[in-house]
C-alpha cells in the first residue's frame, strides 16, 4: 500500500490522472461528445427497455458509480481494478488497480473491491471479504484512491465489525459489505452479512444506524434526507422477501415501500433514481445456488420499476446475473458478474408514462 503525505499532492494527482484518462481517447475532444452533451439527457426515439451490449470481456464486475466527470465507473473484484466506462461508446480505460484481489474460488464471489463512490473528485473503494477471518491479509474497509496504483485505508469496517458484533446469527466476523453512497461527512454502508447499516466518517469512525433480523441489506440510494435501500432477503431468496426499503433519518425508522411479490423474480440488488423522481429496483433474479452469497440463475434477473400504487412493472428481464444500477439522463446501465456493461436508453423518458 502506498501512502501519500500531502493532502494537496492527493488533490492535484486525482485530478491529473482522471484529466490523463480522458486524453486517452476514451472520451473524445470534440464538444458534442462532451459528458455535458445534450444527446445524453434527451429521450432516444428507441424501444423503452431494450438492452444493448456496452461493454463484455471485463472479468467479473460488481458495484458501479457515475463519476464527477459524466463517465462509469465499475469494479473488478479478481483484478483488484475500477475500470472507467464512456456511457455512449463503451471505451474503458483503468482508472485504479492494486486493490485487495477477492480469493478466486467461486465460493468468495462479493468479495474484494465490491463498491466504489466519488466524494467531489476524489474516489473511494469499499472492499469486503479479504480479512484473516476468511484466510486474507488485508484491510476490510473503504480505501481511498490516491493514484492509478495508491491508495490510503481511512476506515477499518472489518476490525469494528469484530469489536462490534451484530445480534443476527453470523459465521464472517468481519461481515460481508455490499455498497456504499456518499452521505454528509461520510459513507453509508450496507453489510449484508451483518444485516446492518453503517455510517462511516472521512477520519474513520464507525457508528452502527439501524440493525435489522435475517433480510440481507445491498443496494443504496439517496434522495434528501432519504436513504432508500433493497432487500435480498434470506436464503432462497424468494419474490416476496426481496423488498425496496427507505430509512428516514428524522426520525430514524425504516419502512417497507414494495416487494417482488407476484413476480417471478427475486434478490434484490441495487436501487437508483431515473429521471425525476422514479424509483428502479434491480433483481438478480432466480435463486437456486449451493450456498450463502451464491449469485442468482443466469439469465433470470429484471429491472423493475416502481409504479405510484406501489407495486413493480419489468422493464427488462433475462438480465444475466446483473448486481449494479446507474442512471445517465434516460439510460440504465447495468452491471453483472460476468463482465458485461448493458445499456438500456429511454427507460425514463419524460413522454413515457
Amino acid at each position: 500500500m502506498k501512502r501519500t503525505a500531502n493532502a494537496l499532492a492527493i488533490v492535484v494527482l486525482v485530478l491529473l490522472m482522471i484529466a490523463s484518462s480522458c486524453k486517452k481517447g476514451d472520451l473524445t475532444d470534440n464538444a458534442e461528445d462532451t459528458l455535458l452533451d445534450n444527446s445524453m439527457v434527451k429521450a432516444k426515439t428507441v424501444q423503452p427497455g431494450v438492452p444493448a451490449l456496452l461493454v463484455t470481456g471485463l472479468e467479473e464486475l460488481q458495484g458501479s458509480t457515475v463519476g464527477p466527470d459524466g463517465a462509469l465507473y465499475v469494479t473488478a473484484p479478481l483484478a483488484g481494478t475500477i475500470w472507467r466506462i464512456h456511457p455512449k461508446t463503451g471505451a474503458r480505460t483503468i482508472f485504479t488497480t492494486g486493490l485487495p484481489k477477492r480469493n478466486p474460488d467461486p465460493f468468495f464471489q462479493g468479495a474484494g473491491v465490491i463498491d466504489v463512490a466519488f466524494r467531489d473528485w476524489t474516489a473511494y473503494a469499499l472492499v469486503t471479504g479479504v480479512g484473516s477471518d476468511l484466510g486474507g491479509e488485508d484491510i476490510v474497509g473503504i480505501y481511498r484512491v490516491d493514484g492509478p496504483d495508491s491508495y490510503t485505508i481511512i476506515a477499518d469496517i472489518g476490525e469494528w465489525s469484530i469489536a462490534h458484533p451484530p445480534v443476527p446469527d453470523f459465521f464472517v466476523p468481519t461481515g460481508f459489505q455490499y455498497s456504499f453512497i456518499a452521505y454528509r461527512d461520510g459513507f453509508i454502508v450496507n453489510d449484508g452479512h451483518h444485516n446492518r447499516i453503517l455510517y462511516v466518517t472521512l477520519d474513520g469512525n464507525i457508528t452502527e444506524m439501524i440493525a435489522f433480523g435475517n433480510v440481507v441489506p445491498t443496494g443504496l440510494a439517496l434522495r434528501g434526507n432519504t436513504i432508500y435501500f433493497t432487500l435480498a432477503g434470506p436464503i432462497p431468496h424468494l419474490p416476496e422477501e426481496a423488498k425496496l426499503m427507505a430509512l428516514s433519518t428524522k426520525p430514524l425508522t425504516a419502512t417497507e415501500i414494495a416487494s417482488a411479490a407476484g413476480l417471478n423474480v427475486g434478490l434484490f440488488v441495487d436501487v437508483e433514481f431515473g429521471s425525476g423522481n422514479t424509483l428502479y429496483t434491480l433483481a438478480q433474479g432466480i435463486w437456486d445456488g449451493p450456498y450463502e452469497g451464491a449469485p442468482a440463475m443466469p439469465n433470470t434477473g429484471a429491472l423493475l420499476k416502481l409504479k405510484t400504487d406501489g407495486s413493480f412493472s419489468v422493464i427488462a428481464n433475462g438480465l444475466n446475473q446483473p448486481t449494479s444500477l446507474e442512471f445517465i439522463g434516460n439510460n440504465a446501465y447495468v452491471v453483472s458478474l460476468t463482465g458485461q456493461v448493458l445499456k438500456i436508453e429511454n427507460v425514463s423518458p419524460a413522454n413515457v408514462h
